[in-house]
């Protein structure tokens, strides 16, 4: 199997970007569930532009940080996680991977020791 081919049809989409927010790699998945913003031609372009003011400011402080962002949002009556996280290069950060995918009705917890 050639180096990553698992993740174009992996059924969460995950999209990457740099340090500006240039969005550089889209799974299908992601180039379906983001189809109306513009789909695989996101890819070159800055996702900041796909997001509110509020969600910029965020995207901008993620991007500067490294830090982390999770959280759920509820679309059309599916709840879907999301999570915004750094990539690093040579060790240096280098941008953000973002996956999204759909959470079933009941998610189990479990607690698990040691």
């Amino acid at each position: 199997m050639r180096r990553g081919a698992w993740l174009s049809e992996f059924p969460v989409a995950v999209t990457v970007c740099d340090r500006r927010g240039r969005v550089l790699e889209m799974n299908r998945k992601a180039c379906e569930t983001f189809e109306r913003y513009g789909g695989r031609r996101l890819v070159g372009k800055s996702l900041l532009s796909c997001h509110s003011p509020r969600a910029r400011r965020k995207l901008r402080g993620l991007l500067r940080t490294g830090r982390v962002n999770v959280y759920t949002i509820e679309k059309k009556g599916a709840r879907k996680l999301i999570y915004q996280g750094p990539w690093f290069a040579k060790g240096r950060l280098a941008g953000l991977v973002e996956l999204s995918l759909v959470l079933p009705k009941k998610v189990p917890h479990f607690v698990r020791k040691g």
